[in-house]
């Protein structure tokens, strides 16, 4: 039982996950561990299992509140510079699991979106640091992700370990067979030119012509289920409604719809949430253009919870992201924003490549 008294995922077998099919951890690997309190019992079993393997742990475990405080009180300097701090650290490891376990879900609901796009800014540095390191992200259930999810404590831990396959007798095994059904999907996708998502509101046409498709298949985030490419920048042209809620870290924004033309953000609206998305798209020059497209497939996953690490992966839904693009892909565009935008197709949606159906009402075509 954690400290947020919620029975998640049993901590050894997750944290077995982690160390062996995401991070592949090895004698003498410098491996960090950074989450909140509310994750106490994860990082302990990491701790150990880390050890285990003959590799150096190095847990930190920050109070939740400090999330918010970084933002409200932070100065000038804080807000325009990388932590230095965290910079040392992220420099020092080899692999770096983060672990989303939040207290609040809106912990950055009362902080200026303009405020969160200076810090988001500044520590760029960093991110692009950690992104060069053997890297997962994951979650740990709490209250807060269970309300946020409309769902009891209890049966939101059961959807964690059902989206982990850590309810299947051999997890790694499990996440392996996806890995293989996925690579036939990626295999047909990178003969593909044109991508056109049809549904509700939407009529968005992009090229990936020449880009490659990654199968991410848990090793970078855990859960994951889906492959994902990024899109020429200047080719998305149409309109594109995104029927599930999201936002950046801390807030909600729902009802978004998006017109580009020739790959950048032209008409920006959301039912809720507004200025927070003018203000993302306001971040840099890239965060006005698509760096990612992104087709969900895990069947552990099938209602939104609005928790993008679980909603991008599941079945039957495609995603956008608005500013920075993987550099795996042989995306360029560059930007200090990634922010996912989940389009539905299950009722009635559809994405073909070169005409030919990939996704029909949720489904993967053969």
């Amino acid at each position: 039982m954690s400290e947020a008294g919620v029975a998640g995922p049993d901590p050894h077998a997750f944290a077995a996950l982690l160390c062996d099919w995401c991070l592949a951890v090895s004698p003498g690997d410098r491996v960090g561990v950074l989450s909140t309190t509310l994750a106490c019992d994860l990082g302990a079993a990491l701790h150990s299992a880390i050890l285990a393997r003959d590799a150096w742990p190095l847990v930190s475990l920050e109070p939740p509140s400090l999330a918010a405080e970084r933002h409200l009180a932070a100065r000038e300097r804080h807000l325009t510079e990388p932590n230095p701090v965290e910079l040392a650290l992220v420099g020092a490891l080899d692999a770096l699991v983060r672990i989303h376990a939040p207290q609040s879900t809106t912990e950055l609901a009362d902080v200026d979106p303009a405020r969160v796009a200076m810090l988001t800014r500044a520590r760029q540095p960093i991110q692009e640091a950690a992104l060069a390191l053997r890297w997962c992200a994951t979650l740990s259930p709490t209250p807060a992700l269970a309300q946020q999810a409309g769902m009891g404590t209890a049966a939101y831990a059961t959807f964690v370990r059902r989206a982990l396959f850590l309810d299947r007798p051999d997890p790694a095994g499990a996440w392996r067979e996806l890995s293989e059904r996925q690579a036939l999907l990626v295999a047909r996708l990178e003969r593909a030119r044109q991508i056109r998502i049809q549904a509700e509101g939407t009529d968005l046409t992009l090229s990936v012509a020449g880009r490659r498709w990654v199968n991410s298949d848990g090793r970078r985030n855990m859960p994951s289920g889906e492959v994902f490419t990024a899109p020429l920048e200047r080719s998305a042209n149409g309109t594109i409604s995104f029927s599930v809620p999201g936002g950046p870290r801390g807030s909600i924004v729902s009802g978004v719809r998006l017109t580009l033309k020739d790959g950048e953000v032209v008409e920006a609206h959301a039912q809720r949430g507004e200025q927070r998305l003018l203000a993302a798209l306001a971040t840099d020059e890239g965060a006005r253009r698509l760096g990612e497209l992104g087709i969900g497939t895990n069947t552990g996953i099938d209602r939104p919870t609005g928790e993008i690490l679980l909603d991008e992966k599941m079945a039957g839904t495609v995603h956008l992201a608005l500013g920075r693009a993987y550099p795996e892909t042989g995306g360029i565009n560059r930007s200090a924003l990634h922010w996912d935008l989940i389009c539905d197709l299950r009722d009635g949606g559809r994405l073909t490549a070169d005409g030919e159906p990939v996704v029909v009402d949720g489904a993967l075509e053969a």
